[in-house]
């Protein structure tokens, strides 16, 4: 019953206009959606209550047990997403940051709930046999309704206020010359090239500090991880672990020259970590697994984050497993408000999970083969290079297969003055393997290239299917102003979800708008350019 009045009142509110007099009761929807959030809570709650520990699950293999273990960890996700969405109502009003951060968290409820399914799909569970699957398409379209509450109510009506008030204060600090249109720099203004805002002082003097092998300059509370005993720690996984929970200061933790073989886990209560390292190649965090070795997707990591604010600058994740393995993932993130700064990400299919919340890469270098960038975060990449590797015979090169499954996620790969090209051992056999920019892993998948260089192994197609007609009507792919011999267009695919952008439409995905960047990243000390 609670179910259906909460459909009823959806359906009465979502019939009903601004104009009909809701605008003179304006808490009205702050309410409902309060009461949508906390009916999906309960939802969540339910689900997970019931996911069988391992203790109670009929026999089942490796992969089976460890899908379901995914989902106990998915739902606990959710149910802290959706409840720091309800925390952000609490308020008098939600003006447009939170109701950014708002959508934000309940993308990536949503995000969560559909990986849960996808991991018991991928391991062939047999969801019969358990009640709370019953219930995942009611969780699954109850963070939808939220979402699409929260898009009607808040997002679109403040998105002009957001560029005037924006515009009003950066118009005076306009120092940058980013090479964009001038009338976009008049109309929306420029700023020097930074990080994002939610980046503290601190952060950003941390990512930029010049740091050696004998040269970390670390606070007194800060540790550092060495091999050879002569750190506090010998793993990265101690360090960590020795973080205390819920800490709102930064931890920072040096890791030093070294291949570190271990599988490192950040969670949800470890806020605020940063791992430095003495460089790409030469503080190497290593791993394995794959789904051809029974892991499944989600937990074939070798670094997995979802503790708020996480940062790395100068180190290498990988995943050895090799193209034979299937999906490997080095890097999985579902952190918020986490920068990664002049590392290294290496794998093959699957090598780098932007799984969920918002993200921002500088001057990072991504390895991999089939899908290697996907997942369904709101993530910028600048300034990097994306390198396509040598797959496996009959396969083809797929730099992004992003994965939005809502129209009202606030989520996308932004892909920004970066170098698309092919890493040097494809170079010699690149007539092989067809590669392309993307493909559309669910049905509002969205993707952009900005600015980038794209060699000349992207095929003029341009982008591929994923099977038939799937997504094509739904998807947004775009391209604007790139350059290099893969960059021409008069060949690309004719998908009414493929757009030739305008400088309107790219400025919807760089920093300062896509992910929030000039309120976040500025703390990171990474360097960042928020507009085009």
């Amino acid at each position: 019953m609670a179910s259906q009045f909460l459909v009823l009142l959806i359906i009465i509110f979502l019939s009903v206009s601004p104009s009909e007099g809701y605008n003179d009761q304006a808490l009205a929807p702050q309410i409902l959606t309060q009461i949508a959030v906390k009916t999906s809570i309960a939802q969540a709650q339910t689900i997970r209550a019931s996911i069988p520990p391992v203790y109670e699950r009929p026999p089942m293999d490796e992969k089976q047990s460890q899908a379901m273990d995914d989902c106990m960890e998915l739902y606990d996700l959710t149910v802290g997403s959706l409840t720091d969405g309800l925390l952000i109502m609490t308020g008098s009003s939600l003006g447009w940051n939170k109701a950014v951060d708002l959508q934000s968290y309940l993308s990536a409820a949503l995000t969560n709930v559909v990986t849960c399914l996808d991991g018991l799909q991928e391991a062939k569970v047999n969801l019969r046999l358990y009640s709370f699957t019953n219930h995942m398409s009611n969780a699954s379209w109850g963070v939808s309704n939220c979402l699409a509450l929260v898009k009607k109510f808040w997002i679109k009506t403040v998105d002009s206020e957001q560029i005037y008030v924006r515009n009003r204060r950066l118009l005076s600090d306009a120092r940058e010359d980013d090479g964009g249109d001038d009338d976009f720099i008049s109309q929306y203004g420029s700023v020097d090239d930074g990080f994002p805002s939610w980046l503290s002082r601190e952060d950003r003097r941390l990512l930029l500090q010049k740091t050696t092998k004998n040269g970390v300059k670390l606070a007194t509370n800060d540790v550092t991880v060495a091999q050879d005993g002569s750190g506090d720690f010998t793993t990265i996984s101690d360090a960590i672990n020795a973080v205390p929970n819920n800490n709102p200061n930064r931890s920072v933790i040096y890791v030093t020259a070294g291949v570190y073989e271990e599988y490192v886990s950040v969670p949800s209560n470890k806020f605020n970590i940063m791992l430095i390292g003495d460089g790409q190649d030469v503080t190497v965090i290593t791993g394995n697994r794959s789904v051809g070795d029974n892991s499944t997707t989600f937990n074939s990591a070798t670094l997995a984050t979802v503790g708020k604010g996480f940062i790395a600058r100068d180190l290498t994740i990988e995943n050895t497993a090799g193209a034979i393995k299937q999906q490997a993932v080095a890097l999985r993130v579902g952190a918020d408000l986490s920068a990664f700064y002049r590392c290294s990400f290496k794998g093959y299919q699957d090598t780098l999970y932007v799984h969920s919340l918002r993200q921002f890469y500088r001057e990072c270098d991504i390895y991999g083969t089939v899908d290697f960038i996907f997942g369904n975060a709101a993530v910028v990449f600048q300034n990097c290079n994306l390198f396509a590797r040598t797959p496996l015979s009959g396969q083809q090169n797929i730099f992004t297969a992003q994965g939005r499954t809502d129209p009202n996620q606030n989520t996308g790969i932004s892909i920004h003055k970066c170098n698309v090209t092919a890493a040097p051992e494809l170079v010699p056999v690149i007539s092989s393997f067809p590669t392309y920019l993307g493909r559309p892993w669910k049905l509002y998948s969205r993707t952009v290239y900005m600015k980038s260089y794209l060699d000349g192994l992207i095929q003029p197609a341009g982008w591929l299917e994923w099977s038939g007609d799937f997504a094509l009507s739904t998807l947004y792919y775009g391209e604007y102003k790139n350059e290099g011999p893969g960059s021409n267009t008069s060949q690309r695919v004719t998908w009414p979800g493929y757009h030739l952008m305008k400088i309107s439409d790219a400025q919807n995905f760089t920093v300062r708008s896509f992910i929030s960047g000039d309120i976040w990243l500025p703390g990171t000390s990474i360097p960042h350019g928020i507009s085009l």
